[in-house]
């Protein structure tokens, strides 16, 4: 059974290396002294490592081509990216986890009585309604029972004490249908999936592969794809050392195959690294591209509000009713945005600012995870202000507001973003009578577009000190092109015109720089 599971891996693998880098794998193997072994040959010879008829590019290829600055990002499409078709082959090379597919889910949430895990700002009955709706953000997948069962010592490998295992395991037993038990903790050990496993005779998922699998459901551009199949390496990682114990314990995985003298494990992990350079190659690329695309808003001036917060807190409603946007259709579950998107708005001064959606956040996500998604949440950093939105509505709204701000940090946001952040509190309409307790914070509701007026000029007051803009009154001759070169390259706000004279008094917000273009261009300082 452990080789048939290895062997599944195999084709998932090997389509990311080259001919050379197999070539070794490919040599007969030398004799081997055990049955097990002499059939785990046979099969990686015939099954395991024939060459895919169709193979990715180089990683010198990805690493290869400068851009240059003034190209367009349609034109670079092609060098920053695998082809369309070689990302989809990479993302349909499914983890041999068996997430795939309807699951019938029981869920164990172990409440940790004391210690570094235990949880301070929840409650168990509270962190288990989340796991509840991670299950059902899934089409195909339903919660057949739950339990809540405390335990004083989570690191072990059953987690739970010899008392409440068995109970549990009982309980799972009989209850009929289920496919899966989900354990809603961060991640489990290889170890201890594996004695789960063999425990309770179905499929074991912690919170990472659950999450992992949502937004394996949610991706829709090459950028989520890519970095969903980084995500999956360390999962796929784990999981062949435990797949490689076993096979230790039937004779010895550790035994030499191929003429390079490599074991099993050693092959399979090269394999993976392979894997994730490319993947991570490409992600490169991404990054490059991404700092283009920044490079051409700062040239435009357009001054960029990273709107972020922790999942179905509200932040694509609001975006919409900022900036009117039809194309946005917010959805009320967990991860509906993977990838980022930009869309333009409005301020009360007439400025133009860049609203960006961002993924949402969630407790309890290992950094890994986090890290895989690095390349999107990039953009955060190089904003000229945050809006951090939170589900006011929400039971856990303080403990949610914690988990973001301990993103940030991992994320390293630069402190000016960071105390310059307008914390919003949202879905005020669910809350009867709501008045914030909390200083420097918004009531709004984005879905009845309550409060957005005052929000937008904070955002505008924010901008303006962030961004370094002048409020300025320019005297113009308007038989000149004074006054239609200020509404391109600036704010207007006002204009007085004084028709005897034929000049105008124009009050702009303008960014120092433009405002240098302004003065070299028409009165020649």
């Amino acid at each position: 059974m452990t080789l048939k599971r290895i062997h599944s891996w195999l084709p998932f693998l090997q389509r990311v290396c080259t001919h050379s880098c197999l070539r070794a794998a490919l040599t007969p193997c030398r004799p081997l002294n055990t049955p097990q072994h002499a059939a785990a040959v046979s099969s990686l010879q015939s099954r395991g490592f024939a060459l895919s008829a169709r193979s990715f590019k180089s990683t010198d290829d990805l690493t290869g081509g400068q851009q240059h600055s003034g190209s367009s990002v349609e034109d670079d499409e092609g060098e920053d990216f695998m082809e369309d078709a070689e990302v989809e082959e990479l993302f349909q090379q499914q983890v041999a986890t068996g997430i795939m597919g309807h699951h019938r889910v029981f869920i164990v949430h172990p409440d940790v009585k004391w210690g570094s895990r235990k949880q301070y700002l929840t409650t168990a009955e509270l962190m288990m309604a989340e796991a509840v709706g991670l299950v059902n953000t899934l089409d195909n997948w339903r919660v057949m029972d739950k339990i809540i069962l405390s335990t004083k010592s989570p690191g072990k490998k059953k987690i739970f004490g010899k008392g409440n295992f068995q109970s549990l395991t009982e309980k799972i037993r009989q209850t009929a249908g289920i496919t899966a038990v989900f354990v809603n903790v961060e991640r489990l050990s290889p170890l201890s999936e594996r004695e789960l496993e063999e425990a309770w005779a179905v499929k074991v998922f912690d919170r990472y592969s659950v999450v992992l699998h949502i937004f394996r459901c949610n991706a829709r551009t090459k950028e989520a794809k890519l970095q969903i199949s980084l995500a999956e390496i360390p999962l796929l990682r784990s999981r062949l050392k435990n797949e490689i114990a076993n096979l230790d314990q039937q004779g010895g995985g550790s035994r030499y195959i191929g003429g390079s003298g490599e074991t099993l494990m050693e092959v399979q992990q090269r394999l993976l690294k392979e894997r994730e350079m490319k993947i991570c190659s490409a992600l490169e690329k991404l990054r490059k591209k991404r700092h283009l695309l920044r490079s051409q808003r700062k040239h435009k001036e357009f001054p960029i509000v990273s709107v972020l917060g922790y999942t179905n807190c509200g932040k694509t409603t609001l975006i919409k009713a900022l900036t009117g946007d039809s194309r946005l259709q917010p959805k009320n579950q967990l991860f509906a945005t993977l990838d980022v998107t930009v869309h333009a708005g409005q301020l009360p001064s007439h400025m133009t600012v860049l609203y960006v959606d961002t993924i949402g956040f969630l407790s309890e996500l290992p950094y890994e995870l986090i890290n895989s998604f690095s390349a999107t949440l990039e953009d955060i950093k190089h904003s000229d202000l945050l809006i951090h939105v939170r589900d006011i509505s929400h039971p856990e709204t303080v403990n949610q507001k914690v988990n973001v701000l301990n993103v940030l940090k991992k994320l390293e946001i630069p402190d000016r973003l960071m105390s310059s952040m307008i914390e919003v509190h949202n879905k005020m309409d669910l809350v009867d009578n709501y008045q914030s307790a909390e200083p420097n914070t918004l009531p709004i509701s984005a879905l009845e577009e309550r409060g957005l007026g005052e929000l937008k000029k904070a955002v505008e007051k924010e901008i303006i000190n962030s961004t370094g803009k002048q409020i300025l009154n320019l005297k113009v001759d308007l038989s000149t092109a004074q006054l239609s070169w200020l509404y391109k390259e600036a704010t207007v706000q006002d204009v007085q015109v004084n028709a005897d004279e034929g000049s105008a008094v124009v009050k702009v917000i303008i960014s120092s720089a433009a405002y240098g273009r302004y003065k070299k261009v028409f009165t020649g300082r």
